[in-house]
């Protein structure tokens, strides 16, 4: 394939990266331990951890989960958002020679039940703060062993107990809960302390996240990322954002890069982006539990002088409109990486000219660990694009059948190199129908590549809607609100929304004329993550259907489009 675009690469980024230079995510978790363990590692809530620190307390975790009975291979969740505990479970879960399974800590017991059976994983880490969601549906799972962490855990005595009585008693933010046979997180690290850790030699092609995304059959599914798929892609990443590290004009980079952890390691963005990428540099990461509460967010990164910050468009939008955020010191900031969702003109002039600092637009999914596009990071210029394709990568622009089209064509935006997952776990059907047989994941995105190797996205081949950077889709949304008994049929669209980018909005029939939008909202939000929740509900006295009895669901969007403009 003529990769015409690398005449468009900064001059110090890689045609090639060498994923076989590690065998494993562990190796490069080994490798920082060894080389940076004096060093602060993470901060949560004002604490810090170093490396030394997470080397041994993973150990621990990880000696435990083995004495436990599982074999290698075997999945464990974790349910938890951005505190402490997080990179100890997922450093000791893949030490220890398990996979780890990320759980969004908001999901309901419908979303939670499904992903824990299909990945059929056999223990959990949750936040107490989530434990009733398990409570409902940990009977028909398989999960043997639950750890329970709380916000406190890891803060020191003085402090966790200060912070879990707020958290549990002040603030409320613990419902109840009745959970048999449950191990408290400090109690494992007491007793993995006095166990060994047996070493697991771990290869390429084992696996190592299953990261779920939504499916288009109303089910999520995992997406299969092996240990060659997340070093390849955290390496990739590296090479593309060392013109912004080293740009002459910040001065030479810091001994210890500083990153801002906003985005919810439980997302394959921030996971690879901030965790992975941070440990590999030995950098130090902030973590930020609740990004939505700004001024906690800008008080924990006020001491700091940050050189990395990773987020969505809307996280963007909202500091930069911040009157205490551009307080703040920008003199180091070198890298913005935006993400998950478009990064608006308006939004990104608006951070540059509070921070110095551009905002680089990537491109990435689930399927590619995930990031398989950028902006060249040595630039203020905004493209509009999702940039070039990273080392090691190739993207192509394919026709309805498969086959490349001219340049400058629409077409449904294909991505090679060694970041494509290894497929959808336990769906070998799902899996052929996104994959050519040479090797190209079909995004669902439709683009179009211009002279430069620079891709615009122009449409969505799916019906899928992009709320704040997370994929929702018309089945899922559609098959809970139509088990309402009140609701004859139903249609989900994505319209345009100011915040969030897109919003989800119902088209609804009545079979029961008593039905309000305030009850469907209601149970929308018993049945439904938080971002996938409807904001507008229309009733109808009818769809609009093709002559076979299909919702037109296109129709029904470009109606809401027309109205919205």
């Amino acid at each position: 394939m003529d990769r015409f675009w690398l005449k468009s690469y900064p001059a110090s980024v890689p045609h090639e990266i060498d994923h076989h230079r590690y065998e494993s995510v562990v190796q490069i978790f080994d490798e920082a331990f060894a080389k940076y363990r004096e060093r602060k590692a993470f901060v949560g809530l004002g604490k810090p951890m170093s490396y030394g620190e997470l080397d041994d307390l993973s150990k621990c975790v990880a000696a435990w989960l083995q004495s436990r009975g599982l074999q290698k291979g075997d999945r464990v969740a974790v349910m938890m958002p951005n505190v402490l505990q997080y990179p100890v479970a997922i450093a000791a879960v893949l030490r220890a020679g398990y996979v780890v399974v990320n759980v969004n800590p908001l999901y309901t017991p419908r979303e939670l039940e499904h992903q824990l059976k299909d990945s059929g994983a056999r223990a959990i880490f949750i936040l107490e703060n989530f434990a009733t969601t398990l409570q409902q549906v940990l009977a028909r799972t398989k999960i043997e062993h639950v750890v329970l962490a709380s916000m406190g855990d890891l803060l020191g005595f003085a402090k966790g107990t200060l912070v879990n009585f707020v958290v549990r008693h002040v603030k409320k933010m613990v419902p109840a809960f009745e959970l048999a046979n449950t191990t408290r997180f400090n109690a494992v690290l007491a007793e993995g302390s006095r166990l060994a850790l047996e070493p697991v030699t771990l290869a390429h092609e084992d696996v190592a996240f299953l990261q779920y995304t939504g499916g288009t059959t109303g089910l999520a599914k995992g997406a299969t990322l092996v240990h060659r798929n997340i070093v390849a892609n955290v390496l990739q990443a590296e090479a593309w954002i060392q013109p912004a590290l080293n740009n002459p004009k910040k001065g030479p980079p810091p001994e210890q890069l500083v990153w801002v952890c906003a985005l919810p390691l439980y997302h394959i963005f921030a996971l690879t982006a901030c965790l992975l990428i941070g440990m590999r540099l030995g950098g130090l990461n902030i973590l930020i539990p609740n990004p939505r509460d700004l001024p906690a967010l800008i008080k924990e990164i006020r001491p700091y002088k940050f050189n990395l910050f990773p987020a969505v468009n809307t996280l963007f939008n909202a500091l930069a409109n911040n009157a205490e955020f551009a307080k703040l010191d920008f003199s180091q900031l070198r890298v913005s990486l935006g993400g998950g969702m478009a990064v608006q003109e308006a939004v990104a002039k608006k951070w540059l000219a509070v921070t110095g600092c551009p905002i680089c637009e990537a491109y990435g999914l689930s399927e590619t660990s995930p990031a398989a596009t950028g902006n060249p990071t040595d630039t203020d210029v905004f493209t509009g694009t999702i940039g070039l394709p990273f080392p090691s990568t190739e993207v192509a622009i394919l026709d309805d059948d498969g086959k490349p089209v001219p340049l400058g064509e629409r077409g449904e935006i294909a991505i090679r190199g060694p970041q494509v997952m290894a497929g959808y776990w336990g769906q070998p059907g799902e899996t052929a129908k996104v994959m050519t047989p040479d090797g190209f994941f079909k995004t669902g995105d439709v683009g179009i590549m211009d002279e430069r190797g620079y891709t615009r996205i122009v449409d969505r081949k799916k019906d899928m809607i992009l709320v704040s950077g997370f994929n929702v889709y018309p089945n899922e949304i559609e098959g809970v609100v139509a088990s309402h008994p009140g609701v004859l049929e139903v249609a989900a669209v994505g319209v345009p929304d100011a915040n969030s980018g897109e919003a989800v909005k119902l088209f609804v029939v009545k079979k029961d004329q008593s039905l309000t939008e305030r009850d469907l909202m209601q149970y929308c939000a018993e049945n439904l993550t938080g971002y996938k929740k409807p904001k507008y509900i229309e009733f109808r006295v009818e769809l609009p259907k093709t002559n076979v009895g299909k919702i037109l669901r296109r129709e029904l969007r470009d109606e809401a489009l027309k109205k919205a403009a």
